[in-house]
């Protein structure tokens, strides 16, 4: 099975690097799963259906959340009636939506997993205990899962990828927007990158426009955040699973850059 994960989609910048760049993305690696993370899709601030169904009609077949999953309140609309967005498993119990879920796409089907870090997080549910349990559940059917750790720590990001190998497929972290460079397969066979980075303006801060940030930065006072207009950068990873063992065969980072990239 070949699976694309797309990271931390950022407004409308990010939304049109992902439209430019996803049917190269499919040409190339010919994914059979295609997963984004959406939590920040909307003006920077959670997604609204209306995008949500844009992806999907792009090509991606699942959308993983975060902290900012409730930040635009149209969600509250349709998260219950959509199995292919899910939000952090590890929220508190009687939470709209679902911490994970099966997508199907070009014959195949991956079992996703949400969870969301504490370390400088709000203090939520164990993602490790609640994972376990979810994890282990779906390896009664399932052999290939990805497991989306939304999460700021990049030591509890690799607790969680040594934690979960051998169980998960994959465990990509999000969040922080910054592509890291510790791509492994883990001795388990676990596909493992602390975070897949973002898809948004390359001249901002993390998406936004630098200049509030830095005078929130600066003054300790209010500031308004936008998303920034400039060019894209697009971040992501794509994995080989065997279907057998569900254990990862290839993983490779994705790092284009507007008037930058190349696709061979």
């Amino acid at each position: 099975m070949k699976v694309l994960f797309i990271g931390d989609i950022v407004g409308n910048t990010g939304r049109k690097a992902l439209r430019e760049m996803l049917p190269s993305l499919k040409s190339k690696y010919q994914p059979h799963i295609i997963i984004a993370n959406g939590e920040n899709a909307a003006a920077g601030r959670g997604i609204t259906a209306a995008i949500a169904n844009e992806f999907f009609n792009w090509g991606v077949h699942g959308i993983t959340m975060g902290n900012h999953t409730w930040d635009n309140k149209d969600i509250f609309e349709f998260i219950d009636d959509e199995p292919r967005i899910i939000r952090p498993a590890n929220f508190p119990p009687g939470t709209p939506g679902r911490g994970y879920t099966v997508v199907k796409g070009n014959g195949k089907q991956l079992a996703i997993v949400n969870l969301q870090g504490r370390t400088f997080l709000p203090a939520i549910d164990d993602p490790f205990r609640i994972g376990e349990e979810i994890v282990e559940e779906l390896r009664r059917e399932h052999k290939c899962i990805l497991v989306d750790f939304h999460a700021e720590a990049t030591s509890e990001k690799i607790a969680m990828g040594y934690f979960m190998d051998g169980l998960a497929s994959i465990v990509v972290g999000t969040h922080t927007h910054v592509q890291s460079n510790d791509d492994v397969i883990l001795p388990g066979g676990t596909a493992y990158l602390t975070d897949a980075g973002m898809v948004g303006s390359r001249e901002g801060i993390l998406g936004m426009e630098k200049d509030a940030i830095i005078y929130k930065f600066t003054t300790q006072l209010p500031s308004r955040f936008v998303v920034d207009e400039g060019k894209w950068q697009l971040h992501g990873l794509f994995a080989e699973l065997d279907e057998t063992t569900g254990k990862a065969t290839r993983l490779e980072k994705i790092r284009l850059r507007e008037d930058e990239w190349v696709m061979s």
